[in-house]
């Protein structure tokens, strides 16, 4: 193997976020006292210019391959990057009032988050399979110990006990499923394999490779029925952490799917559909029917979070471009959509109070009626319902099912959607419908509401204007 100079301008956005990574390790070693100021400033300030220099870099150009081979330069990684730093920009923004009332401000936090936004990056670019899986070990890790960050709460430790134990079984799989698929091309490059696979040759390794990477992919979705550390890690996690886990991660985990799976194992599309067919109807029943008997508020998001999975899961299921584009719109909404929900539990929550069951939704119209319609557009998108961003999320998958002639499978994705709008709908019911005997102002600072009033008009702007992201992610599909 010939070795050429990569072109390191390609890889501009992950080596800035690197340096950044030790900017900030730095300089919180200055701020010691200070609410970690300079830490949350200087990592949303790289979360935003790496949003620009992403889309600098990558978008409109060729698929370009430098280092060798492994690392891809296109405009599906610049809008998958774009989309990660302002999910993560967001719910760190969203953080900040959280940990600072629970003592948990710390520069290590957002040290840790720019550390798993390097971590996607490295998987929206991976052209080889050892770059995706350093990726998403960087991920991985910078995760586990986030759920754990509250070293006294003891439910956060046995969440991010659980996780990182199903965590390390996910990326073991996924390991192995690479090792094989490795063994069978002869090579680490996504593109070699693709090559192989459509010269007919060690099919049958491939599919044994295929297999175990697909199931690797299913833990880190959260997809049924290798979804169990969903629901703990979503409750047992501070919020904060919740909010970040829950958004950038579902993009960057499609992001996995699209570069080992659909580029590298596309030809194969015709034997792991029915296994994503499982995985999806599985998660849309265990996410809906598990979520319609929760009363805590996170957990239910946690299910919720499931059966939005199993719909991503059907955009991919369609193997087309148009199927693959009406994803990645599903999981840009979706973050934005999880991001306000759980930004919605970090307004009304005190340091004595987590507000995270639906109770503490109650009579929240009479308290603060802004906020309560800000809940109404959430639940109102989560369900699908015209005006919102959800709506269009939906609505694009079942058409790219119904283009693809699965409408069958587009008519069990309505009936789980219909049941589904029944828990929203509870949820709604305690914002509007139940009353408090003596109501209490909503405890947050005029920051906390305005990010708050900020995600709801987003949702309710791209649902409104929906064609400039839609135009975005089929333009990155090259469509």
């Amino acid at each position: 193997m010939s070795f050429e100079m990569p072109q390191f301008a390609l890889a501009a956005p992950e080596i800035g976020l690197a340096v950044m990574v030790g900017v900030v390790l730095i300089a919180d070693l200055f701020d010691r006292g200070q609410q970690a100021r300079l830490a949350f400033v200087l990592t949303q300030l790289t979360l935003v210019a790496s949003m620009g220099l992403a889309m600098m870099t990558h978008w409109g150009s060729e698929p370009t391959l430098t280092f060798n081979g492994m690392v891809v330069s296109d405009s599906l990684a610049g809008l998958l990057k774009a989309a990660i730093a302002g999910l993560a920009a967001l719910t760190l923004a969203y953080s900040r009032d959280y940990l600072r009332e629970r003592g948990l401000l710390k520069g290590e936090f957002y040290l840790l988050a720019l550390i798993a936004t390097l971590g996607m990056f490295v998987m929206a670019s991976a052209a080889s399979l050892l770059v995706l899986y350093i990726g998403l070990e960087l991920l991985s890790l910078s995760l586990y110990a986030l759920v754990a960050f509250d070293r006294d709460s003891r439910a956060g430790s046995e969440a991010a006990m659980k996780y990182f134990i199903l965590g390390a079984l996910a990326s073991g799989m996924l390991l192995y499923g690479m090792s094989m698929l490795y063994g069978a091309a002869g090579s680490l490059l996504i593109s070699d394999i693709a090559a192989v696979i459509s010269a007919g040759d060690n099919l049958l390794l491939m599919s044994f490779g295929m297999t175990f990477a697909l199931v690797g992919v299913a833990f880190k979705f959260g997809a049924a029925p290798f979804h169990m550390w969903v629901p703990d890690v979503y409750q047992g996690a501070p919020t904060a952490v919740t909010a970040f886990l829950g958004s950038a991660p579902k993009v960057a985990a499609l992001a996995l799917f699209l570069r080992l799976l659909a580029e590298g194992l596309g030809d194969l599309h015709y034997q792991w559909q029915m296994m994503a067919i499982i995985l999806a109807v599985g998660s849309l029943a265990v996410g809906n029917l598990f979520a319609l008997v929760q009363t805590n508020f996170k957990r239910m998001l946690a299910y919720s979070t499931i059966s939005h999975i199993g719909f991503l899961f059907l955009g991919l299921i369609a193997g087309s471009d148009e199927g693959y584009a009406a994803a990645l719109f599903y999981a840009i909404s979706y973050g934005i959509m999880a991001a306000g929900a759980f930004g919605i539990i970090i307004l009304l929550s005190s340091k004595d109070d987590e507000a995270d069951m639906i109770d503490d939704l109650r009579g929240l119209n009479e308290r603060h009626s802004g906020v309560a319609l800000v809940v109404l557009l959430l639940m109102f998108s989560m369900t699908g319902i015209p005006g919102t961003i959800g709506f269009y999320a939906k609505w694009l998958v079942l058409q790219s099912l119904i283009e693809a002639g699965l409408v069958w499978l587009a008519v069990v994705a309505v009936v789980f959607a219909v049941i589904g709008a029944f828990y929203y709908l509870r949820v709604l019911k305690a914002v509007y419908f139940d009353r408090l005997e003596s109501p209490t102002a909503v405890p947050a600072s005029v920051a906390q509401h305005w990010l708050v009033f900020a995600n709801g008009a987003l949702i309710l702007g791209v649902g409104l204007f929906p064609d400039a992201l839609i135009t975005l992610c089929r333009t990155a599909l090259g469509l």
